[in-house]
């Protein structure tokens, strides 16, 4: 069986393992899976940015907290919003607003590329914080989960915990073979040439502002589908989710992945928050035994989970050989 084949059975396997949580019927589990579900979107929207692109974005987590508001928002405007409405809206919304803000901050590089997106982010925090808008520091809750009706016809209910989890679990799924089949496309082979060698591709006639805009749109749209998720999931948003930590939690997630894989940031979102949920459990100090862990993991795993089959790969081949 070639590597490819094996990969794609790994892959359907893991997703058929995440697919039976329901059937424990234990509510804790379902929501606690959909919240790494969730996050596993999210940080596939940023290795968008970082993994090929090479855009280290510090300020990802205020598209996630826009989307997440403009949810709320919406669902305190109306007593139910209808979720074929409200959904595209506020992805449009965090789309938007990571388009404005990447006119700006595309027009530096290195740290100072990382500091004007933490600044950008900062500013988005302070706004829902500081302001009525959304609620200031505790947040808002949602009246009702969106509804699903379209032409009178409800296909399920997000008020269901079941229907909820596919929901998500579907979504997840959708982004990954779309940034797959975008990251096929020329407008993805531009994407890892520009951060492979950005001169070269200036040289050879592409706008590369052009292309990192779009990719930097994008992410933004897709870390938006991440925070309206998250808000229907919990029911509330707090102006936590636009803070720098929860930036750099969705950072380290893709660094504990492996950057520029796509299954890696899944994978990372997953060990991140599975590590957060059992070390919370043993001690206070939990926070120590990530960063020790999220430590090793660099020092010894460079290219994060993804790069360990072909590490166990070599190391077979490696033994057959001699």
């Amino acid at each position: 069986m070639s590597t490819t084949h094996v990969s794609i059975v790994f892959k359907l396997l893991a997703l058929a393992m995440i697919a039976s949580v329901p059937l424990s019927g234990e509510s804790f589990y379902m929501e606690i899976v959909g919240k790494v579900l969730v996050m596993a979107i999210f940080a596939m929207s940023l290795d968008l940015l970082v993994g090929f692109t090479g855009l280290v974005s510090f300020g990802h987590a205020a598209y996630f907290g826009i989307a997440a508001y403009a949810a709320a928002l919406f669902t305190l405007r109306y007593d139910t919003a209808n979720l074929w409405l409200v959904l595209p809206a506020s992805v449009l919304i965090a789309a938007l607003a990571a388009f404005v803000i990447g006119l700006f901050v595309l027009r530096t590089k290195g740290i100072y590329f990382i500091m004007v997106t933490l600044a950008f982010a900062q500013m988005a925090y302070f706004i829902f914080h500081d302001t009525a808008l959304g609620g200031g520091s505790d947040g808002m809750y949602l009246n009702n989960k969106p509804s699903t009706s379209l032409f009178g016809w409800q296909p399920f209910d997000l008020g269901e915990e079941v229907h909820m989890f596919y929901f998500i679990l579907v979504m997840m799924v959708l982004v990954y073979l779309f940034l797959h089949r975008v990251l096929q496309s020329p407008f993805g082979r531009v994407l890892i040439g520009i951060k492979s060698n950005e001169h070269r591709m200036q040289s050879l006639g592409y706008l590369t502002f052009r292309y990192k805009l779009g990719a930097f749109t994008l992410a933004g749209a897709l870390g938006g589908l991440a925070g309206f998720l998250y808000a229907v999931l919990f029911g509330f948003v707090t102006p936590e989710l636009l803070s720098w930590h929860e930036s750099g939690n969705v950072l380290l997630m893709v660094i504990l992945g492996g950057m520029g894989n796509l299954v890696g940031a899944m994978a990372g979102a997953f060990m991140f928050e599975a590590m957060r949920e059992v070390f919370s459990d043993l001690t206070k100090y939990w926070q120590l035994l990530m960063g020790g862990v999220i430590v090793a993991v660099v020092l010894f795993l460079p290219d994060g989970l993804a790069g360990i089959p072909g590490r166990i790969k070599r190391a077979l081949q490696g033994g057959g050989s001699q």
